[in-house]
């Protein structure tokens, strides 16, 4: 029996502990599985990490002072003396997942909206938070026009997840209609899912009863995460094991919560573009999606859009811009879009596609498009894009069908989907290493084919990545040419 505080009934998004007893391994949960670094993606280091993992531009403290969660729990002066059978040295993956779950939130709040004043900042927790400019990113532009709407987005070092709605209201004060968002941020987008169903039901309470903030207080007291002692925006970071073992460019998973299955909506929805975008997030283009509210599910346009850039070979990417998710953005973040050399994100503002200095890709709905004349025949889908989306659909369709024969869902549509582009690209720099360490370091149409591209198609793809990717050694067969 776990025994519960006076204050429990307040943490409605708790779930109950799991009875299991002490050394039985936990049953495997699918539900959970896709947020697990055991499943051979990782956060990448430098900006976001897992809950706890780097943030960027943050500092961090030095790895001597990096400690498990163990360490931390051992009462001070008490030495460890492990026995023979804890002696062994804790493997990676299990240390990666302890680190994982334990909780960032560096701070709740309240927006609301009001209708002589805006959006404005009704409450938060800690007080002394930077969150300048949240009430405009809690409450997107446009959002009178839906009920409700989540939103994730990044301010500074942090993400965050705020759940919005629209009541209607008898009152002339409030114009009939009561807006408000409740949110959360936190050092990683990979876990902020776990609290989807807490801050829609506390938004829900704010529009029917405004000004009871105990749950929240409560929340935050048992999530928030350890700050450093000196104030400052850095937060605790996880054990230095992450700087070797994480590959520079993979991105943290993202449990999914759309009713509708982000990939398989990302995949309908965009059909044989996905493979356009496939390859102006792998040569770390600026990418900005416009679309009006709701949000949520654009949000995850950029989460797949991220998914189209990972690769695992060692060593790979690491001269190349991270490819930075930074959610929903307004005007308000145009000064911090300015600097950026490589991102994806979305927007309700349409003044964006005016600004065409900040983004070298445009996508309004479906429509893929881009200012930049370097950049237009990449629009243009080759032979092999179109191949590789029909054994993509292929092979989409091939789960679906093992699932719904056998009701295995061990597998998902996600792990599908950031597999098959994981794949695509490390057998493309797999193939650019073996030529570079080649007596001949030529690339030629039987090097492109082995990497799954048109020789002819692909070519200024190709010149686009060696040029990036630090490959400029490599020579290029004169016979790549142009159609």
């Amino acid at each position: 029996m776990v025994e519960r505080s006076d204050r429990a009934p307040l943490l409605d998004w708790e779930e109950a502990p799991s009875a299991e007893k002490p050394g039985e391994a936990a049953p495997d949960d699918p539900r959970e599985r896709l947020a697990s670094p055991g499943n051979s993606r990782c956060p990448a280091p430098g900006w976001s990490g897992g809950p706890g993992g780097p943030a960027p531009s943050c500092g961090a403290p030095p790895a001597a002072t990096s400690r498990t969660p163990a360490e931390h729990e051992r009462p001070p002066g008490q030495e460890q003396h492990p026995s023979d059978s804890e002696a062994r040295e804790v493997p990676l993956e299990e240390r990666m997942v302890t680190w994982e779950e334990k909780d960032q939130i560096v701070s709740v709040f309240v927006v609301t909206f009001n209708t002589t004043s805006g959006n404005m900042l009704e409450w938060c927790l800690p007080k002394d938070m930077d969150l300048e400019g949240v009430e405009f990113k809690a409450i997107a532009s446009g959002s009178h026009r839906v009920t409700t709407d989540f939103i994730y987005f990044r301010k500074g070092c942090y993400f965050g997840l705020a759940c919005f709605a629209n009541m209607a209201v008898e009152s002339t004060a409030e114009r009939g209609a009561r807006m408000k968002s409740v949110g959360i941020m936190s050092t990683s987008y990979t876990l902020l899912y776990r609290y989807m169903s807490f801050l829609e039901h506390q938004v829900r309470l704010q529009l029917q009863s405004p000004g009871h903030y105990s749950a929240l207080e409560a929340f935050y007291e048992d999530k928030r995460a350890v700050l450093p002692p000196n104030g400052g925006d850095a937060v605790t970071l996880p054990p230095s094991v992450w700087g070797s073992a994480i590959n520079h460019s993979m991105h943290p998973e993202m449990k999914i919560t759309h009713p509708a299955g982000c990939m398989s909506q990302f995949i309908r929805f965009f059909g044989e573009q996905i493979m356009v975008l496939w390859k102006l997030a792998l040569l770390r283009r600026r990418i900005l999606i416009f679309s009006p509210p709701p949000v949520g599910v654009v949000c995850y346009r950029v989460y797949c859009c991220c998914c189209l850039a990972n690769i695992s070979i060692p060593g790979v990417g690491l001269a190349v811009p991270e490819f930075r998710p930074f959610f929903y953005v307004n005007v308000a973040d145009i000064s911090a879009l300015e600097n950026e050399l490589s991102y994806v994100a979305c927007t309700t503002e349409k003044i964006f596609e005016e600004k065409k200095d900040l983004y070298d890709v445009y996508v309004d709905n479906q429509n893929v498009k881009t200012y930049r004349d370097g950049l237009k025949p990449l629009l243009r889908l080759s032979a092999a894009d179109r191949e590789k989306y029909r054994k993509l659909t292929e092979q989409r369709q091939m789960l679906l069908y093992s699932q719904e024969e056998s009701g295995d869902c061990a597998s998902s549509e996600e792990d599908l989907f950031i597999l098959f582009f994981l794949e695509q690209n490390n057998r493309i720099f797999q193939a650019l290493s073996e030529v570079a360490a080649s007596p001949d370091p030529t690339v030629t149409q039987e090097s492109v084919r082995a990497m799954g591209l048109d020789p002819h198609g692909d070519r200024l793809f190709l010149l686009h990545l060696l040029e990036i990717y630090g490959y400029d050694t490599l020579m290029v067969s004169e016979q790549l040419c142009c159609n």
